[in-house]
Parts: structure tokens; C-alpha cells; sequence
């Protein structure tokens, strides 16, 4: 009875010992089999050595294990009350904290004063999205609404802390949030026109069955485009208005048509640039999934129709269309009211 009530435990352990290795054949295919000494670190057993074999089982992309390695362990007990214990993945936090802690030096040391305001943003960024956007998507709420509710306390957040309270940050978060909207309404209207579900995912699937139908999964995949696109806007929407500040600061006599054709003769390099960043972006992201087509003997016209590609299309073209109207929205606001500023003096 009391094996029935055992629950299930996730453990931490390190790897002391390798007490056997070798390969095995089973099914025509090659296998590592490990016996292993784990020390716990964490859990229930903490301080105790336990013995686990790996490899017995065919998994795919088994890894090999090593003497120093942490891991997580999954303890569970059989019918007869023995004690089970699989290692279920690597433990990573250490590395990460390192790869962090190296960002945010370099982002002090070379930004210095604007790189601590943009980790500042980008701390209340990550808020909104954890305490704010993910929670009320899973509670139900419309993904869109608060993806747009979301990224109206992001982008003055995080544009005023990383280039503080003037007039070319101004100039681009209203360039951004036309931007954006733009991106809205053609990201709905093409998911639409495309058929798209949100459901190309096993994610997507796995969600819509834990929350029983209470998730709009289409919902979501419009957020995750809306959501993506805000933070390759600030980027672009930002460097337009400065090009029009320093231009306006090099020649204050400047007029308006000769200020939006001269920012917009550096916003088209910029366009280039950041298409094939938001190109490479996306492609990298689904690189496992374009090498399961790579081989297709199937046709390229029909290849694309799979809604797990079209579902990437959709959102890298929507992504870049915004993009590329950011840059002369952004420029003709900047250049109006730096010459509005001429004619008042």
C-alpha cells in the first residue's frame, strides 16, 4: 500500500565512478551500455551512492557519460516496492550562470551606463512576459490582447531605460508601435488567408490537452510573431531617429525632404542587414525541421504547403515586412518634428 502513495522524485546526483562500458547490439542497432556510481546531492537521498545503467534501453540520442558529470535523476519505486532510477538529463545551471554572468560584465563594461539601463529593460521585459503575458495566456485570456497589452509596458520600459526620456526615443517608440500594428493586423489576416492553426507544434498539441480546449492556440501563434518582431524593432526604429538627430545637429537649416532621403539612403543598408538577420534568425531556429526536407522527394510547391513551413514563412515575411516598414515610418516622424523644430526658431 505504501508503494502505491510513493511519488515520483526528482533527484541531483554527480557522476563518481564508471564501473562498466561497453557497446551493444540490439535491433541491428549500436548501443552504449554504462553502469554508473552517482553521488546524491539533492533530494531525499542526498549524501547516498546509488548504481544506474544507462543504455540498456534504446534512446534516442543517448548520451555518454562521464566521471564529474551532474544530473538530474528521476526516482520511482516498481510494484514490488525496488527502487527505479533513470537519469533524465544533464544538469546545466552552472555553465548558463557563467554565459550570463559573462553578458552582463561585457554589456556594464563596453555599454557601461546604457548597457546597465538595457539589462535594466530587459529584466522588466522578461517580468512582463513571465508574470504577466505567459500567466494570463494560460488562464485563457485572448493571447493577442495581451500580447498587445504586454508590449505597450515593455516598449516604454525598455526604451526609455536604454535611451532615456527625449525626443529620438519618443520618435521611435511611435515609429514602433505603428510598426507593430502593422505586423498585427497582417500577421491575423495572412493566418487566416493561410489556414494556419497554431497546432504544427507537438507543443501546441500537448497544451491544447492539458488546458482542455481553454487556450487559443491560433491566439498564441499570433502573439509569438508580435511578440518576436518587438525586439528587432527597437533596434531599427531607434538608429533611424538618431540618424535624423545627428543630421539635423550637422545642418540645422536641413529641410524635411532632404533629411528623410539622406537617414533613408543608411535605413536601406539597414533594412538589408536586418532582413538577413531575421532570415537566419528563423532558419536557424527550425533548422532540425528544414533537414527533414532536405532529402524529400517530394516538390518544393508542396514541401512549402506543410504547415509547420508555412507556419515559418508566415512569421519570418510578416517579421521583415514590419521591419521594413519601421524604417521609413520612423524617418518621415523623426524628419517631420526636427524641421517643425526649424520653422519655430
Amino acid at each position: 500500500m505504501e508503494t502505491s502513495l510513493f511519488q515520483e522524485e526528482l533527484l541531483e546526483g554527480k557522476v563518481i565512478s564508471l564501473l562498466d562500458e561497453k557497446s551493444m547490439i540490439r535491433d541491428g542497432e549500436k548501443l552504449l551500455y554504462q553502469e554508473l556510481e552517482v553521488r546524491i546531492s539533492k533530494g531525499s537521498l542526498a549524501g547516498e551512492k546509488i548504481k544506474i545503467e544507462v543504455g540498456d534501453i534504446p534512446i534516442v540520442g543517448q548520451p555518454k557519460y562521464q566521471v564529474g558529470d551532474e544530473v538530474m535523476i528521476s526516482y520511482s519505486k516498481d510494484f514490488e516496492g525496488k527502487n527505479i532510477f533513470i537519469i533524465t538529463d544533464f544538469i546545466r545551471r552552472k555553465p548558463l550562470v557563467w554565459l550570463f554572468l559573462i553578458f552582463v560584465v561585457l554589456a556594464l563594461i563596453v555599454g557601461q551606463w546604457r548597457g546597465g539601463m538595457s539589462l535594466l529593460g530587459l529584466v522588466i521585459s522578461f517580468a512582463v512576459i513571465f508574470l504577466f503575458i505567459l500567466p494570463q495566456i494560460y488562464k485563457g485570456e485572448d493571447p493577442i490582447i495581451i500580447a498587445i497589452v504586454g508590449s505597450l509596458i515593455i516598449i516604454p520600459a525598455t526604451f526609455l531605460l536604454s535611451h532615456g526620456l527625449n525626443r529620438k526615443t519618443l520618435v521611435a517608440m511611435a515609429g514602433t508601435l505603428i510598426a507593430l500594428l502593422i505586423v498585427g493586423l497582417l500577421s491575423k489576416f495572412f493566418i487566416e488567408l493561410t489556414k494556419l492553426t497554431g497546432y504544427a507544434s507537438e507543443e501546441a498539441a500537448f497544451l491544447h490537452l492539458a488546458r482542455r480546449g481553454q487556450i487559443n492556440i491560433k491566439g498564441i501563434l499570433l502573439a509569438g510573431i508580435i511578440i518576436g518582431t518587438l525586439g528587432i524593432l527597437d533596434d531599427i526604429t531607434i538608429s533611424q531617429a538618431a540618424i535624423i538627430q545627428q543630421l539635423k545637429k550637422a545642418n540645422p537649416k536641413m529641410k524635411t525632404k532632404e533629411l528623410f532621403l539622406r537617414a533613408m539612403d543608411v535605413g536601406q543598408d539597414h533594412i538589408a542587414s536586418m532582413i538577413n538577420t531575421l532570415v537566419l534568425v528563423y532558419t536557424g531556429a527550425a533548422l532540425p525541421l528544414m533537414l527533414l526536407f532536405i532529402d524529400n522527394p517530394r516538390p518544393f510547391s508542396e514541401i512549402i504547403n506543410y504547415q509547420m513551413i508555412a507556419e515559418e514563412i508566415v512569421r519570418t515575411l510578416v517579421g521583415s515586412v514590419g521591419l521594413i516598414l519601421a524604417v521609413p515610418i520612423t524617418t518621415i516622424l523623426a524628419s517631420k518634428i526636427a524641421f517643425r523644430d526649424r520653422k519655430q526658431h
